[in-house]
């Protein structure tokens, strides 16, 4: 068993020590227990609808972990897990093997929720599954008071690919908590002369509020971002003021003028608070920088620029490809006058990388909140995503070049 980081309340727990939930049928001397509120899950994560109670397994099950278990106090015979943190139930899967949790963070107007809204309906669609030879798909269970991840997610989805609307700010997380979108990604791993295994990852992703980001306390209340195995770092180019030079953009299009530096070093000092890592070391996670509204450069970037080719889409990350867009969008930065943010992320950061995306794949009606007529045609966003999965701490999707 694995030490992963639950999805629900990022703490570190030991797979193997996960308690069980209770199904309710009791036994035949015993009437199967009710539901009732959870005051752990409550406090730990927000949920308050009622739910049958969790319990540790028998002490004789914790040196050799087992499936399942009996309920103590109803008698009946239980399969579902649960994390002995917050008592949320998770997947059959979870804790089997490492599963890296990635958080994602960024500055008011960034467009995360736009974003975040098209990488897990990509994480939906056929092409996915189909590259990777990977089953795909939601999973986890919602937190009370929110709405379903997948609710969350489909009326999402429709206001942009349907009605070609944008969205209103996010409304601020409270406690630093807002409901995850949890994936599992299930695929085969090949060994020489040995049947192969089946490998099962779970990804926690989180849309967090601008203010939630705004001040360093407010960062570091959001604990998924310590918890995480790995980060992607989402930058808004209009916040640079020598990129916003080389546009023509409406008032509406700028949504924040703070400094982007601000937003990556809170991101650094939250990381080093949580994860103790001293001054005199860098750190170790790695992050995808990647840069979003990308589509607003494309005319003067000019259709022959390498970052308006659509890159191949191979059952491997493209390592070779990875490292041309790097040195490409680290170009553009310094073009921008960005070289503090470079220079920030080398003296804080044993491996990031720059990427360049591109959620609508054309640039909105910014004074209307609309999306372009044409619809939606995501660019290169799954990119800072299979990127960390390739690296080889993760191994969740292999990498070639």
């Amino acid at each position: 068993m694995a030490e992963v980081a639950c999805p629900f309340c990022y703490q570190r727990i030991d797979g193997s020590t996960l308690w069980f939930q209770c199904l309710g049928k009791g036994d035949a001397d015993h009437r199967g227990c009710e539901p009732g509120p959870d005051a752990t899950r409550r406090n730990m994560t927000g949920f308050t609808e009622i739910m049958r109670p969790v319990f540790p397994p028998p002490r004789h099950q914790r040196l050799r972990p087992v499936r399942v278990a009996w309920c103590p106090n109803c008698g009946g015979r239980t399969g579902i897990r649960a994390c002995p943190s917050c008592h949320t139930p998770v997947p059959p899967n979870f804790g089997e093997t490492a599963s890296p949790m990635i958080a994602m963070f960024g500055g008011k107007g960034t467009g995360k929720t736009v974003y975040l809204t098209v990488l897990a309906n990509e994480l939906r669609s056929s092409d996915l599954r189909r590259r990777f030879a990977a089953d795909i798909r939601m999973t986890g269970d919602g937190q009370g008071g929110f709405k379903s991840p997948l609710e969350w997610l489909e009326q999402n989805v429709d206001r942009m690919f349907t009605e070609h609307k944008l969205f209103e700010a996010t409304a601020a997380a409270v406690n630093g908590r807002q409901n995850p979108l949890v994936f599992e990604w299930r695929g085969e791993h090949r060994r020489w002369g040995r049947p192969p295994v089946y490998r099962t990852s779970y990804l926690s992703f989180h849309d967090t509020a601008g203010e939630d980001v705004g001040t360093l306390s407010g960062a570091n209340d959001l604990a998924y971002v310590g918890a995480a195995d790995g980060l992607i770092l989402l930058l808004d180019p209009f916040m640079l003021p020598g990129a916003r030079e080389k546009l023509r953009l409406p008032p509406s299009a700028i949504r924040s003028t703070e400094d982007t530096i601000a937003v990556v070093d809170r991101l650094t000092q939250s990381l080093r608070a949580s994860n103790g890592v001293r001054g005199s070391e860098r750190i170790s996670k790695p992050v995808a920088v990647a840069f979003a509204k990308m589509d607003a450069f494309y005319e003067e970037l000019g259709p022959e620029h390498p970052l308006r080719q659509e890159p191949p889409r191979g059952p491997a990350y493209d390592e070779q490809l990875g490292r041309a867009t790097h040195e490409q969008v680290a170009a553009l930065l310094r073009g921008w006058q960005g070289d503090d943010i470079e220079q920030h992320l080398r003296m804080n950061y044993k491996t990031f990388r720059y990427f360049f995306v591109s959620a609508l794949g054309a640039e909105p009606d910014y004074d209307n909140a609309l999306v372009e007529e044409r619809g939606v045609r995501p660019y290169r966003v799954d990119e800072p995503l299979l990127w960390l999965l390739s690296l080889p701490r993760f191994g969740v999707v292999p990498r070639q070049g």
